[in-house]
């Protein structure tokens, strides 16, 4: 049996000891965005230190995309993620194949947990938020009751 020959490549930027490997200089040399003036020398990032000197400052950390896209999560938010399955849980919302699910039992259990959390939250909300939770609380106390007899 004839044995292949495999070649293997070291394709890092860098050699064990951090330094730019000689057919990667070119990289140095010139940066995407950079003109070809000599004026300014490459810049290497600093070697890390320990870990008091590596922690940034407020004005240094950068936010996520996420946080600027879509804001901070709210009140409304954490409302939304529990009231959501009692829809499900009521019958009124149908799954992704058709089919409903009525559990009336765990609707209740949901509906409680949003009482739960208004009471825990009371002193601490706006008119606004404190308006809007007791509104869903009723309407959905309300269907509760129609479905259940």
């Amino acid at each position: 049996m004839s044995e292949k020959k495999i070649k293997v490549t070291d394709k890092r930027l860098f050699t064990p000891e951090g330094e730019l490997r000689n057919e990667y200089r070119h990289l140095e040399e010139e940066t995407p965005g950079e003109s070809n003036s000599a004026a300014s020398p490459p810049t290497r990032e600093p070697e890390p230190g320990p870990v008091e000197e590596q922690i940034d400052t407020p004005s240094e950390v950068e936010t996520p995309p996420a946080e600027t896209e879509h804001g901070s999560p709210t009140f409304f938010d954490l409302v939304g993620v529990v009231a959501q399955p009692i829809a499900l849980y009521l019958g009124d919302a149908k799954m992704p194949n058709g089919e409903t699910v009525e559990n009336l039992e765990l609707a209740r259990l949901y509906i409680d947990l949003l009482e739960i959390l208004k009471k825990k939250s009371e002193g601490n909300l706006t008119s606004e938020e404190k308006g809007f939770v007791s509104d869903l609380l009723y309407q959905l106390r309300l269907r509760y009751v129609e479905k259940s007899g």
